[in-house]
Order: structure tokens, then sequence, then C-alpha cells
């Protein structure tokens, strides 16, 4: 959800391109695929039940979604935008479940199986994401400095592309979450990587998350100690698939 990225210059989840132009044969209700390309001075079409509206001519994705917990099942979920559980106290997906692109998703059980050696495993609090959802994330977030840490639709997230996830670890033994320096979706000083006003477990823990996704291909976000991106991110076109479609 936040903006600003170890190895990216830009806010959250990518630099800002421009939606392919509309093929106005092609409506669909609710449903937006946006491949993107340069810059746009203009948004996406807002996804709505309520009318009808035109997309971009469908481009076909490199890769394919995947169920993270069908190709490693020790993988916990705690989807937070599932529940109420989150920023916005609203719950904004219908179905509790976690994917990724294929090859993204296995890098992700790559960093599993070098926590598990170490005694912990990954907890997931958000993968794939809706385009809608961003849209919704950012019309719930009030205009200021609490909007650098939400990705603006106008471009699109990574988590739309199916290359990012937000997560933690847990302790095998117990199950339990580990110590980290804030909580999910902190909007502080607190959630930033450089923070060092936290306690000993804490930063250790976050530094073992960090040292086990740099290993398989992800990026950490600067401001966001949980969230992570695929480094070849930029393959894949932002979706807008509901999960009960996959």
């Amino acid at each position: 959800m936040k903006t600003t990225m170890h190895h990216v210059p830009s806010s959250n989840h990518g630099s800002c391109v421009p939606i392919a132009k509309i093929d106005r044969r092609s409506i669909v209700t609710g449903l937006l695929i946006a491949p993107l390309a340069a810059c746009t001075p203009s948004p996406p079409p807002l996804p709505s039940a309520a009318k009808k509206e035109r997309i971009p001519a469908r481009a076909k994705p490199p890769g394919g979604l995947v169920e993270l917990v069908k190709l490693e099942p020790g993988l916990r979920l705690d989807l937070r935008y599932a529940t109420t559980n989150n920023f916005t106290g609203r719950v904004l997906y219908n179905q509790a479940r976690a994917f990724m692109q294929g090859v993204a998703a296995e890098a992700l059980v790559r960093a599993h199986k070098r926590a598990t050696a170490d005694g912990f495993g990954l907890t997931i609090f958000d993968a794939y994401r809706p385009w809608r959802v961003t849209k919704a994330l950012w019309d719930a977030t009030p205009k200021g400095p609490k909007r650098n840490y939400v990705a603006n639709p106008k471009r699109g997230s990574r988590h739309n592309r199916g290359c990012a996830v937000d997560l933690t670890l847990h302790r095998l033994q117990t199950g339990e979450a580990v110590e980290m320096p804030s909580a999910f979706d902190d909007f502080s000083e607190k959630a930033h990587r450089s923070y060092e006003d936290d306690s000993a477990p804490a930063r250790t823990h976050a530094q073992l998350l960090e040292r086990y996704m740099t290993a398989e291909g992800f990026d950490g976000m600067s401001n966001e100690w949980w969230h992570f991106d695929f480094r070849d991110w930029a393959q894949f076109p932002v979706l807008d698939l509901p999960f009960e479609t996959l």
C-alpha cells in the first residue's frame, strides 16, 4: 500500500504510465484489465456495477495468477482486507484468498523455505489486489501525508499486477506472530525500514524477513517493513479480476 521503495524512486507500486487506448467495442460491467505503458493525465475508469464501462483491449499476461496456499500449504493467511481489521474498517475482499503471478509465487515459496530453516514461517496480509480495491483504498484515505502510503489508482499498483506481497513472520513452534517495528498498515515512521527507535527483537525480525525476501528476488519498500515487490513486476499488466473468477 505505501509508496516509497528501496530500489524504486516513484511512489507505491509502480511508475506513472499511461493506460492503453480504449477499444470502444470492449465493454463489460465491473471488470477492468488495464495493461499500462507510458504516462497519462487521466485515471482509468472506475469499475462500477451500476454502469457499463469501456476498457482497453485485453493483453495476454506473460504468466498466470496462482493461489499461494495451493502452491505451499505452509503459508499462513491473515488477509486483512477480507475483514474489518484494516485501516478502512471495511471488508474489501469477498473471499479470503491470496494470489500472485506464478514466478513471483514460486519465489515467495522459496523465501518461506528459507524462513522455515530458521524456525519461522511467512504470514500473508495481502498479495494480488484487484484494481477496484486500490481505488477504494485511495478514496478512503484523506488528502494529505497519509496518501504517501497508498497506491494511486491512476498508475495502478504492483499488487494489481500480482507482483507485490504484504507479510510478516510467525514462529513455527507456536504459530504466534513475531514482534515487528509496527502494526500492519501503520502510517507512521515506525513502519519505515530506517526507523531505529524500536526494540531489538522487532528490528531483528524485520531484518530477517527482508533477508529471506531479497534473496529470492524481492525488493522491500522503504516506508513499509511488510511490503515487497517482485523485481520482474513490469512484465505484468494491471488487473481487476475479482477473486471469484480465479
